[in-house]
């Protein structure tokens, strides 16, 4: 039932959503789930605000800009706990300070917010009185950390999240220590793989493959210290993924069987089929088209259950036949079958679009598929599209895969020489050198 009036109930800031909203500064989406909490109509939030209705809407929208006053003010008048936000006693830069360092403020503000603060027992050492903290919310709180950095991580540079990340693993795993011998280790445990598993996708992304491979260790070592099966079979397929992608299919195989070996014979079927598309492109990379084609049929098999509805966690989306087409589409690709390919990736883009990174990976597979398939000039615009996606968010991952792809593709022309001298521009002015 919405209640419009007095305080909101303790619980509405330990909700999941709210959590991970409070963890990044997400004052657009916290201001909104206290409107509809309230039952409030956007004019009725407005007036409590004192702001503008127009004003209002725009900041729900994620449109307006606040500076840490408006967002002191907001709090104050809705009743957000500013220790929640995590900034409360941070240095704020001067009022009329130049508008750059107040961005570069916001900026520090999200990244501090990435990570818990010690309690006053850690911070003494009482040992038995920071174990009792650990609770049902313990969990819930590093989770909602996470899943707040992975939503920052669709329109933000890998590098930029890099350091609250690891700060966040280092967290997780202070608190999995503390958590042994509770009710809640096995919870905690879980919480910490998912922070070591978003950790290695970030050093992926900049390029860093060994710190990849020592945060995806974490991730399966905490699984199984979780003793959640599912989770196991997610971060180590997530790593025999990785490997794949880093062009050692014989590895990554491997690893994959190994995910299959650990996966329940009635698992859900969403795993099922996840599960069979890494293999089949650990085959495809090893130009084993058949088996390839084998593990794509079971795939598509796994998803036409009808228990193939609620993704189990740790998936957030059902596994569905348009995400199936993706891998059978990156599959031709490694099997140079260019037409299937692009039949294939016409499939896979009917279904969710996905984050822009991820979206130019694929266009550099699409790309090499029209190049095999002889129409180059559209193999290098989407080559040169990607490029630009890469550079904007500083994705070293995406520059590498059109460097890749520059490197096998040594045709000529405008549409090459533009592509050139895009890549040279990236190489030497375009991203910062790897930390």
């Amino acid at each position: 039932m919405p209640q419009r009036d007095g305080a909101l109930p303790p619980e509405f800031w330990t909700r999941p959503a709210t959590a991970a909203a409070l963890a990044t500064c997400d004052i657009a989406t916290i201001v909104e789930d206290i409107r509809r909490t309230r039952g409030w109509s956007q004019g009725e939030l407005a007036k409590a605000v004192g702001y503008s209705q127009s004003w209002v809407s725009r900041v729900v929208n994620g449109q307006q800009s606040l500076t840490i006053d408006q967002v002191r003010d907001l709090a104050g008048r809705l009743g957000i706990p500013l220790h929640l936000l995590r900034f409360g006693g941070a240095a704020e830069p001067a009022k009329g300070a130049d508008p750059t360092r107040r961005r570069e403020f916001g900026k520090a503000v999200t990244v501090s917010a990435l990570a818990l603060p010690l309690t006053s027992a850690q911070r003494r050492g009482d040992t038995a009185a920071a174990d009792s903290e650990i609770h049902e919310q313990t969990a819930v709180t590093l989770r909602a950390i996470t899943g707040g950095q992975r939503r920052l991580d669709a329109s933000s540079p890998a590098r930029d999240l890099a350091r609250g990340a690891v700060a966040h693993v280092e967290l997780a795993g202070r608190t999995l220590k503390r958590a042994q011998g509770t009710p809640f280790a096995a919870d905690v445990a879980a919480a910490a793989s998912e922070a070591a598993g978003f950790a290695a996708w970030l050093h992926a992304d900049m390029g860093d493959a060994g710190s990849a491979r020592a945060f995806y260790r974490a991730s399966v070592d905490r699984a199984r210290r979780a003793g959640q099966r599912l989770l196991d079979v997610y971060m180590l397929g997530s790593l025999a993924a990785f490997e794949i992608d880093a062009d050692d299919p014989a590895l990554g195989l491997s690893l994959a069987h190994e995910a299959g070996r650990r996966l329940s014979p009635g698992a859900h079927p969403t795993a099922t089929a996840w599960l069979a598309c890494v293999r089949a492109l650990g085959h495809a990379g090893m130009g084993a088209g058949d088996e390839a084609d084998q593990e794509i049929a079971l795939a598509e098999q796994a998803v036409n259950r009808s228990d193939n509805a609620e993704p189990p966690w740790p998936w957030v989306f059902a596994f569905d036949h348009a995400k199936v087409a993706g891998y059978r589409a990156l599959a031709a690709v490694r099997l140079h079958r260019p037409h299937q390919a692009r039949a294939a990736f016409a499939e896979a883009f009917t279904g969710t679009r996905p984050g822009p990174k991820q979206s130019a990976i694929l266009q550099v597979e699409l790309a090499k598929a029209h190049a095999d398939a002889g129409d180059g000039d559209e193999a290098l615009r989407l080559a040169a599209d990607a490029l630009a996606v890469g550079v904007r968010l500083q994705s070293e991952r995406v520059v590498d895969r059109v460097r890749g792809f520059r490197r096998a593709y040594r045709v000529r022309g405008p549409g090459a020489d533009r592509l050139d001298d895009q890549l040279t521009a990236a190489l030497t002015g375009g991203l910062p050198a790897v930390l």
